[in-house]
């Protein structure tokens, strides 16, 4: 083996939709974005950046964020075909360590990491230094997890929150959910709070309002939502907007996030103003008796466009420790 050879760790943010894949040595390397559509299988994604990325690197280990729960070196995902084996990585490509983790406790990992450019604060008050924070984010799917200080130091709460039934607040989203449970049995936060989620409130709100639409994909709802030529797609993108607030209020809640609460996720961001004039605060404070405990909660979204990779370093950086 070379004397160049350099020793580093594989990092990947791998999601129902994308898989991205980085190196670490002594600093993060760039960030190679691939389609979980374009491989049968995790280990072969992983083969073609480890061929194509990384020549002249000795992989020693990995950890990989994952959309999907983590029991064990073993996941299934809930919304794609993949399946990640830690054992059969390790075999593969001789690592000696490969570490599986939710793809929000790697987010989680990161909210320390963020500066004041990663975010786009959207009210409240200012964060309780020290305390709970929580971060979710719509995307394939809907993750949700919390970081709790403690006296030893940071504390990750991973959580399968995105598959909690969905509530209404107003007589509309009743209907809506409603609708939902004639189609799909179980009304899951994700169902609504989600990609996939957006396209199905467009339909239903449609067929609530009697009125055809042609079938569209999320992306195409939420640009059409903001240029304002198709009221179906705006009332889509409002309810949406609406339902997270309270979600995440309810989130800050649960976790009595004093340190703040973050909208993560590949939706949100793109929502740009929209989303700050939307209902999303109000929803998230309209909490009856606690409206005023939850007025002094800060909420923001992330703009980091690769912020799992700042927890995966810090999750790397303590096996390594």
């Amino acid at each position: 083996m070379s004397d160049s050879t350099v020793d580093a760790i594989l990092l990947a943010d791998i999601g129902g939709t994308n898989a991205r894949f980085a190196l670490m040595t002594d600093r993060l390397g760039a960030i190679r974005h691939l389609a979980v559509v374009d491989f049968p299988a995790a280990k072969d994604a992983v083969a073609t950046f480890l061929r194509e990325d990384a020549a002249g690197s000795r992989v020693a280990g990995a950890v990989l964020a994952v959309a999907a729960p983590v029991e064990g070196e073993r996941c299934r995902f809930t919304n794609s075909p993949w399946v990640v084996d830690a054992a059969e990585l390790r075999a593969a490509f001789g690592m000696v360590r490969v570490r599986l983790v939710n793809d929000f406790e790697a987010v989680a990992w990161s909210l320390p990491r963020l500066m004041a450019d990663d975010l786009r604060p959207v009210g409240g008050g200012a964060p309780v230094p020290g305390g709970p924070m929580v971060v979710l984010g719509p995307g394939t799917g809907l993750g949700v997890s919390a970081l709790v200080s403690t006296p030893s130091g940071f504390v990750v709460v991973p959580t399968e929150a995105g598959h909690t039934t969905l509530a209404a607040t107003t007589d509309r989203e009743a209907a809506i959910i409603a609708e939902l449970r004639r189609r799909f049995g179980h009304v899951s936060t994700e169902r609504v709070l989600s990609g996939p989620g957006i396209e199905a409130l467009y339909t239903t709100i449609a067929t609530l309002d009697g009125i055809l639409v042609p079938s569209r994909r999320p992306a195409e709802i939420t640009r059409l939502a903001e240029q304002g030529g198709c009221p179906v797609c705006r009332a889509a993108v409002d309810i949406f907007c609406a339902m997270l607030g309270s979600v995440a209020g309810d989130l800050a809640l649960t976790f009595r996030a004093r340190g703040g609460v973050f909208v993560a996720g590949g939706i949100v961001p793109r929502l740009g103003d929209r989303f700050g004039a939307s209902e999303f605060r109000a929803r998230f404070e309209a909490k009856g008796r606690f409206a005023s405990y939850l007025a002094e909660i800060p909420t923001a979204v992330i703009v980091h466009p690769d912020v799992a990779f700042l927890g995966l370093q810090a999750i790397a950086a303590r096996l390594q420790g």
